[in-house]
């Protein structure tokens, strides 16, 4: 195991911080390695709690169609604390552990069994955006087969957002 590169900030060590810890452990059930190290950044804790907040709580994606690209993301980026972090939260959202087991081995979205309808280009748009960064036309429209405006957006934003997440704990190494 590495050791982290930036020191986890202990709970209840920086009075300052207490607010924040008791809003992340409020809404998340406990302070986890990842929230220690960013509560390094208060600007940053606070900014990034609201946005991922969003993300996983106020989106109008379902929850299930959520953890899959979040476990592809973890997948493509090398980031296995947050893909093991997020396999309770697929489990409750009905994804079966034959297809968590082949998304933890790196099986590519066409050969994956047990996909629902539109999942397979969500996990097309996710490959796409995570490795090339550009999307190709051929990869966004089929899309709009399964999601209007606001969905489309919310799609791209989690993507992006849990891009940024595994980015940040495999260049800290945090739960590594």
């Amino acid at each position: 195991m590495c050791a982290y590169r930036v020191a986890p900030v202990q709970a209840g060590t920086r009075p300052a911080l207490a607010g924040m810890e008791a809003r992340i452990a409020a809404a998340r059930g406990r302070i986890s390695p990842l929230y220690q190290v960013l509560l390094n950044s208060p600007p940053v804790v606070e900014g990034w709690e609201a946005m991922l907040t969003a993300i996983r709580q106020k989106t109008s994606l379902p929850p299930r169609l959520r953890e899959l690209i979040i476990l592809r993301v973890a997948v493509l980026n090398g980031a296995p604390y947050e893909f093991e972090a997020h396999v309770p939260h697929a489990r409750a959202a009905g994804v079966p552990d034959a297809l968590l087991d082949a998304l933890r081995q790196g099986v590519q979205p066409p050969a994956l069994v047990g996909l629902q309808t539109g999942e397979g280009e969500v996990l097309a748009l996710t490959d796409a955006m995570t490795r090339d960064i550009e999307v190709p036309d051929a990869c966004f429209e089929p899309l709009r087969a399964h999601f209007d405006e606001q969905g489309l957006v919310e799609l791209a934003a989690t993507v992006a957002a849990y891009n940024m997440v595994s980015r940040f704990l495999v260049a800290l190494r945090i739960g590594h």
